[in-house]
């Protein structure tokens, strides 16, 4: 089978030009003119590679590259390669991403699949939405009456931006999104199938049933957020669901009505958020972590994968296990059980 390459190869960088954007400092002697067109692991790497190193287990793979240019960690030695620039620097492969961010640009987030300018004929826009110049609509999408469109930002095919929603600049909106109810800033990327201001899960139950609660809130998305594939994010009931800046959520997350996410929080794949939860700013999330209603995760806290939370987490603490508590904790209980196994 032949390589497709889905993202166009880069016209490429210097090594005089990636000590510069990095702050890496060449080996002596280096080729400063050498150009770089792509990126490798040390392994699979060619002459017209850049790879990193800043683990002791890839030294092996290190004195044997073929790369072009290897981003090293100063506390390794320099391979004695000619065919290999080495770049010193403290994180490599913090560096390495710097580098990739500028060769594939449009790796970043969705952009137009019919390398659409403007709106697509294809696409459905009412009269009174108001887009600024420079916005991508492509075939398929639907934006509703009174939206607004902030300039730079994508929408891609199929997606729905419902009525009054406002998206800011430079943002992009997956293949199938749906948006209602919803303000969201600039610089902010929602991936495809994405749910974005359906209504909360919220019933009063009684013996003659169970009657539906309206919802009456918005989703309010504060600039650089970024949401995973087929995540979902409800409506507030009677006040807003906040994802607040910098926040970076992962594919097919669940949050309820009402929860308030601070600023640069990660939440990994397939965690369920209930109703009203309050995770406060850096607060960590393994994947599949599940977090009953009006609980609050506190700043810096981290929570471990598969992990039940059933009560407040403190800051700056790492709980697990099921139901969740603090990992010291956890780990005594297990090594107990552990032994009276044997």
């Amino acid at each position: 089978m032949s390589l497709q390459p889905f993202f166009k190869r880069p016209t490429g960088l210097i090594v005089a030009e990636i000590a510069a954007l990095t702050g890496a400092v060449p080996h002596p002697d280096v080729p400063l003119d050498r150009l770089i067109t792509g990126i490798a692991s040390l392994d699979a790497a060619r002459p017209s590679d850049l790879a990193y190193c800043d683990n002791v287990k890839m030294t092996g793979a290190l004195s044997r590259t073929r790369a072009g240019a290897c981003l090293l960690g100063d506390r390794f030695e320099p391979p004695s390669l000619d065919r290999c620039a080495v770049l010193r620097t403290k994180d490599p492969y913090r560096a390495f991403v710097t580098v990739v961010r500028k060769l594939y640009p449009d790796a970043l987030k969705p952009t137009s699949l019919f390398e659409t300018e403007g709106a697509a004929a294809g696409a459905t826009v009412h009269p009174t939405a108001r887009i600024e110049d420079g916005v991508t609509i492509d075939p398929g999408a639907v934006i509703g009456p009174r939206a607004g469109i902030g300039s730079g930002t994508v929408i891609g095919a199929n997606a729905v931006i419902g009525p009054d929603v406002q998206i800011g600049r430079n943002g992009a909106i997956g293949p199938g999104a749906s948006i209602l109810n919803a303000l969201i800033g600039d610089n902010v990327i929602i991936h495809g199938g994405c749910r974005i201001g359906s209504d909360g899960f919220r019933y009063n139950p009684g013996a003659g049933g169970h009657v539906k609660v309206p919802q009456i809130g918005r989703v309010i998305i504060q600039d650089h957020v970024e949401l995973g594939a087929g995540t979902t994010v409800d409506r507030g009931g009677m006040g807003d669901t906040v994802i607040g800046e910098g926040t970076k959520i992962d594919n097919l997350v669940q949050i309820g009505h009402n929860c308030m996410i601070g600023r640069h929080c990660i939440i990994v794949s397939q965690c369920g958020i209930s109703g009203s939860v309050t995770i406060e700013d850096y607060a960590m999330l393994g994947g599949q972590v599940g977090v009953a209603d009006h609980v609050t995760i506190g700043e810096r806290a981290r929570v471990a994968a598969k992990s039940g939370v059933m009560s407040n987490i403190p800051a700056g603490t790492t709980w697990m296990g099921y139901p969740a508590m603090p990992g010291s904790a956890y780990m005594r209980i297990f090594g107990t059980a552990r032994k009276a196994l044997k």
